[in-house]
């Protein structure tokens, strides 16, 4: 637990100083092609067909740099990121499917996810960078709805969790715990549009409707890593950060809440909600 802790903090303190250290974007750049490099490395782990379970770390290494390129080319296409995140909405949206319909089907455990999980991990990532760019503050908004409702799911269902919400697939979350993250979720959203932001009626309900399906969005990318992982029989996707196992280990949950909210906030300003 203690190792857990510590990683976390210097995880947060690392974020912390590229976002609010500088305005220039070259310190962000670098985080984020980092981290996407990582991400596609470890993507390449749990990929059919792989029976010995380890990474072919020639490929892997292949994957994880073409992951960090066409992350770094999006950053500065504009077009591209959009068809990033269009194609990113998508895939999450057959994955709600895929997760109801595991383990009695698996037809999605194929070749193509290596091509899915190079657009679910770039899409996350030129949307956390357009966040950071718009603003740090939005980052942090995600950063802090995410990581809260994950919190509130995890002490909710603790305490109070019965009813499984996809046992197998991840067989700790519960419903319970899903409403505890929700209800955690719309506090934080109170408290920011109350004190932060000046909206109409209209305009406070849409903001909270984008909300609610970025914290519904965490919990699908949660479980469809876990998914990956169960069908592949392998317990983390790396070693990376002690106690917390790979770089996908800890942003499963942004990848698909980060392009699902930037696109969101992206579709407001384009119809004249002033955030």
């Amino acid at each position: 637990m203690l190792e857990r802790i510590i990683t976390a903090l210097v995880l947060v303190a690392i974020v912390l100083c590229c976002m609010l250290a500088t305005t220039l974007p070259y310190p962000r750049l670098a985080l984020m092609t980092m981290a996407a490099g990582g991400a596609g490395y470890e993507w390449n782990k749990p990929m059919p067909p792989n029976a010995e379970r380890l990474i072919h770390k020639p490929l892997a290494y292949g994957y994880g740099i073409m992951t960090a390129g066409l992350s770094a080319l999006a950053l500065y296409f504009n077009d591209i990121v959009i068809l990033l995140w269009s194609a990113s909405i998508l895939s999450w949206c057959l994955s709600m499917y895929w997760v109801k319909s595991y383990p009695s089907y698996d037809g999605w455990y194929n070749p193509s996810l290596k091509i899915i999980g190079l657009i679910l991990v770039a899409a996350a990532i030129t949307a956390i960078f357009s966040l950071w760019q718009n603003s740090p503050w939005w980052l942090m908004y995600l950063f802090l709805l995410v990581w809260g409702a994950d919190s509130g799911a995890y002490f909710v269902g603790r305490k109070l969790g019965k009813k499984k919400l996809a046992p197998s697939v991840s067989p700790n979350k519960s419903v319970e715990g899903l409403y505890g993250g929700v209800v955690t979720a719309m506090l934080i959203v109170i408290a920011v549009e109350c004190i932060y932001l000046k909206l109409t009626l209209l305009e406070h309900v849409l903001f909270l409707a984008l909300s609610v399906i970025t914290v519904f969005s965490s919990v699908l990318g949660d479980l469809f890593e876990s998914m990956i992982k169960r069908r592949a029989g392998i317990k983390d996707s790396g070693r990376i950060l002690p106690g917390h196992g790979g770089v996908l280990d800890r942003i499963d949950s942004l990848l698909a809440a980060a392009p699902i909210f930037a696109a969101g906030l992206y579709i407001l300003k384009l119809i004249g909600v002033d955030l």
